[in-house]
């Protein structure tokens, strides 16, 4: 299997697919290992996010599980059940279909780095939990239930 050099990625940041509806997410650094990579059936990226920064806006995916790994910093996992600090080596899945708005925030003054490793599939819904927003499979926003969203 080639080894992959994460140093050697291109970078990418930008605002979460509702970023413009839902408000900023912050500074954040991603590199696509799936992409260098050739992967189709999973994706995985590391991602850095800077202070004050979160991953996404809390969401949920109907056919999708993600895992993320800390590799480096404090980053706080902020859920339905609350919030939960994570360190380095910490872990956190979320299978696909259980509706647990979650993401990543740096409430710290440092940097913090994480891996995210999550299944593709083509038909994947995500629901975001604060909002009454879904990114459908072919990228449009909508209702979470599916339905038009009204332009304001």
């Amino acid at each position: 299997m080639p080894k992959v050099d994460l140093a050697s990625l291109p970078t990418y940041s930008g605002p979460d697919a509702v970023g413009h509806i839902a408000g900023e997410l912050g500074v954040y650094v991603g590199r696509s290992i799936s992409r260098a990579a050739g992967l189709r059936a999973l994706g995985a990226n590391v991602e850095t996010l800077h202070p004050g920064a979160s991953s996404s806006h809390r969401h949920w995916h109907d056919l999708t599980d993600e895992l993320v790994v800390v590799l480096s910093g404090t980053l706080t996992l902020i859920e339905d059940a609350g919030e939960t600090p994570l360190g380095p080596g910490d872990i956190a899945a979320f299978p696909a279909g259980v509706p647990n708005g979650h993401c990543l925030r740096n409430l710290s003054t440092e940097p913090g780095t994480f891996l995210v490793v999550g299944t593709r599939d083509p038909r994947d819904v995500c629901r975001y939990a604060d909002h009454d927003l879904a990114r459908q499979p072919d990228g449009r926003i909508t209702r979470r239930d599916g339905a038009p969203r009204q332009e304001r």
